[in-house]
């Protein structure tokens, strides 16, 4: 895996800005509300190519994981990673969006589930794929997590597609890269935030930034971002393989708990406002340390890739 952008991804990646500079940002996010999808960006990102990054043949998971990054980035209310990144390394053919993900025998609630044209589920060591979801039949249920959330009832499962032994594998390992990836983007957004305010609040005649004690903590966050990402477009450059998706996602998820207490704490009572923008960020970060049974489950899932054959013993 190479560090550095090749001209085609640097030209993706520049296009995508673009869109993103115009349709997204977090006042964008803040304007729509709390559990709102954004239907514009979301077509417009769909007309532009970029959710299909990854079945086109010059392009790849990296690339999709490159744009699903930049999308969390800047706060996009679209289920990016599960359209972009999951559904095409799993599914051979093209599905409709956006794409939902979900446990079947885990908790109903479902992030993007109320916005979803098609759900795909894990059910043992096989997947399950609906697509004919009916008006209505998803309710959604008010939550702080800053995305759509929804409650998915156990019999919508009983007419989808099952997708055979192993699948639910293949979709629960890049459902982890995704995840770490949409980390990856939102919290290096969270802490920009907090590098500009730290810069601009003073206190005892100096910004805050100039107190080495502010500095240390921002760099140690900045080590954990910058090491979520590479783990995470790793994961995504080598196919998902089960250790290098629950690290990434183990690591992620360590890397938020940390991230999103230091950039409330360090932008003190306006980092707790929903006038200032830091929510948009933090709260999809908690959400996201949830899903799949959490950094427990990830790291558990680390040790067994690594050693299963020595612990079975």
């Amino acid at each position: 895996m190479t560090y550095l952008l090749n001209d085609d991804q640097k030209n993706l990646l520049d296009g995508l800005s673009t869109i993103l500079a115009r349709l997204a940002g977090p006042e964008r996010a803040m304007q729509l509300g709390v559990g709102a999808h954004d239907d514009r960006l979301w077509q417009a990102l769909t007309d532009g190519g970029y959710l299909g990054v990854g079945r086109e043949e010059d392009t790849g998971p990296l690339e999709a994981a490159l744009v699903v990054e930049a999308v969390a980035g800047a706060g996009g209310l679209v289920a990016a990673a599960a359209s972009a990144l999951v559904a095409p390394a799993v599914l051979d053919d093209a599905i409709a969006g956006p794409v939902a993900l979900a446990e079947c025998d885990g908790s109903p609630l479902v992030r993007f589930a109320p916005v979803a044209r098609t759900l795909l589920g894990i059910d043992g060591d096989g997947a399950v794929l609906v697509t004919d979801i009916g008006d209505g039949e998803i309710d959604t249920v008010k939550t702080t997590f800053g995305v759509p959330i929804g409650r998915v009832p156990d019999r919508i499962w009983d007419r989808g597609t099952r997708l055979g032994a192993g699948s639910g594998d293949r979709v629960r390992n890049w459902w982890r890269v995704g995840g770490a990836v949409e980390q990856a983007g939102g919290l290096a957004a969270a802490l920009r935030l907090t590098v500009d305010y730290v810069n601009q609040r003073e206190q005892f005649g100096h910004p805050i930034a100039r107190f080495q004690a502010v500095r240390h903590r921002l760099a140690e966050c900045a080590v954990l971002v910058e090491g979520t990402r590479w783990l995470a477009l790793e994961a995504a450059a080598l196919g998902a393989a089960p250790e290098t998706a629950a690290t990434a996602a183990s690591y992620a998820n360590a890397a938020a708990k940390h991230v999103v207490a230091e950039t409330h704490q360090l932008t003190g009572a306006m980092g707790f406002t929903t006038e200032y923008p830091l929510h948009v960020y933090t709260t999809r970060a908690q959400g996201l340390t949830l899903e799949l049974g959490g950094l427990e489950a990830h790291s558990r899932a680390v040790a067994t890739a690594r050693w299963g054959a020595l612990m079975s013993r």
